[in-house]
């Protein structure tokens, strides 16, 4: 039976650590979004086994780490999120009416996948729509693996999504 030290990987707790010592000892729960967010940057999803693993570490109840996890929509429960690159959308009001329907037909046209989708190559998941990401001056916008973009267009999406697939492939050709 794996325990917790084996599921966790040294970089997880040690990032687990460093958010536990900004709070009071008997605050750990405080420190849960981050390592969720530490243990999520591993695998790019957040498996059940992950999600016990940090509940047993900081001393929750598992219950508590599923709540968490669950109602954030920057947290991934499903393998299939599992690609190199993450990409999310806003379609609430403010980018809806800046063309964020445009910015997402564009999106899944470019990449061949609908939202909830991976590509084929495993390099692109485009998460279901986006409720907010509180970027609304910036109509329309995207997080790109966590990191904002605003006031898209169709040319800054492939400038971006470009930028991305160039990085991987020269990382795979210093690789070879």
């Amino acid at each position: 039976m794996a325990t917790t030290k084996t599921i966790l990987s040294k970089h997880e707790t040690d990032e687990i650590d460093r958010w536990l010592e900004r709070f009071p000892k008997d605050k750990a729960q405080s420190a849960l979004l981050a390592a969720l967010r530490a243990v999520m940057h591993e695998d790019h999803y957040l498996s059940t086994a992950k999600m016990d693993a940090v509940a047993d570490y900081l001393n929750l109840p598992k219950i508590a780490v599923y709540e968490v996890a669950s109602f954030y929509s920057m947290y991934e429960l499903d393998e299939k999120a599992a690609a190199k690159n993450t990409i999310a959308v806003c379609t609430n009001v403010s980018c809806m009416l800046n063309g964020s329907d445009g910015i997402v037909e564009h999106i899944e046209e470019k990449l061949g996948i609908k939202m909830g989708e991976t590509t084929a190559d495993g390099e692109f998941f485009f998460k279901v729509e986006e409720e907010c990401l509180a970027a609304c001056c910036g109509a329309p916008m995207m997080q790109l693996n966590h990191v904002y973009h605003e006031n898209l267009t169709n040319e800054k999406v492939d400038e971006l999504l470009d930028a991305v697939r160039s990085k991987r492939s020269l990382k795979d050709k210093e690789a070879s």
